[in-house]
């Protein structure tokens, strides 16, 4: 006898849909290391290259580039970003109408 697992759409957020606090600050912050994780491959950096750009020690990359992100803050992964060399922008801008009564986003998108 088997039972019928129910599938649910993601919002496009695991971290809202596992019911986790913060999930967008969490969301943004995986984003953030997963641009870090790509340049460090795409330029075929060393963890410690890569830490030493970032001024940090190379067990924080590796941290990093497991997706093991407890420590680190937003601003932190966006200053190691430009420390790689990267634009970070930051574009604050009025919410669409038709969610006037929900509270602002927060998104990281690559270019």
């Amino acid at each position: 006898m088997s039972e019928k697992i129910k599938a649910v759409p993601s919002s496009g957020n695991v971290f809202a849909d596992l019911g986790l606090k913060d999930a967008e600050e969490r969301l943004a912050k995986a984003e953030l290391a997963i641009r870090m994780a790509y340049l460090i491959k795409a330029r075929k950096l060393t963890q410690l290259a890569a830490a030493k750009a970032c001024g940090i020690d190379q067990p924080k990359i590796s941290k990093l580039m497991r997706g093991d992100l407890y420590g680190f803050s937003t601003d932190q992964l966006i200053r190691f970003l430009t420390a790689l060399g990267q634009d970070v922008e930051i574009v604050v801008r009025d919410r669409p109408r038709r969610r006037r009564n929900a509270k602002g986003s927060l998104t990281v998108r690559a270019a």
